[in-house]
């Protein structure tokens, strides 16, 4: 629903930010979902949100519904945004704590994503403040200091 998309290779339409697709049906799901690559829509089947879509209608928002309340949308799409980078970040880290990682390594992982895992849970303003603070940036240096687990 959120993302914009331009028509390409991947989709067959032009398609603005916050604006529902046409092919979004009113339960919410995608009336083309069993055609979707022959219909010109192969970035939707490699689109995925890492649950942060269903995050932010069930936790964030409580069921609440940018249909039924429209001025939700912005809000809404901008928490999507947030949360899928915080899902991409802990995805991430689920992939190092595979790693040989030294004690301190690992005491610095946990660290890390009990960051991206608050106790009170998340909220829009906290999301925000989240993406625009420098845990983010923090993850990412100690992923890079970990190269030497990963390379080739």
């Amino acid at each position: 629903m959120g993302p914009a998309f331009d028509r390409s290779d991947e989709f067959a339409i032009d398609k603005p930010a916050c604006v529902a697709c046409p092919n979004l049906d009113e339960e919410d799901g995608c009336s083309i979902h069993h055609r979707l690559e022959k219909a010109g829509f192969r970035g939707c089947i490699l689109y995925d949100c890492l649950g942060a879509g269903q995050r932010v209608v069930q936790e964030l928002y409580a069921g609440r519904s940018w249909r039924a309340d429209p001025d939700l949308l912005p809000e809404m799409w901008r928490a999507l945004t947030s949360l899928r980078g915080v899902h991409e970040l802990i995805l991430l880290l689920a992939t190092a704590a595979k790693a040989p990682l030294s004690v301190a390594e690992r005491r610095t992982l946990e660290a890390l994503q009990a960051e991206l895992e608050p106790a009170g849970g998340w909220t829009p303003e906290s999301l925000e403040a989240f993406a625009a603070g420098p845990v983010p940036g923090r993850v990412r240096a100690f992923l890079r200091s970990l190269q030497t687990y990963f390379a080739r």
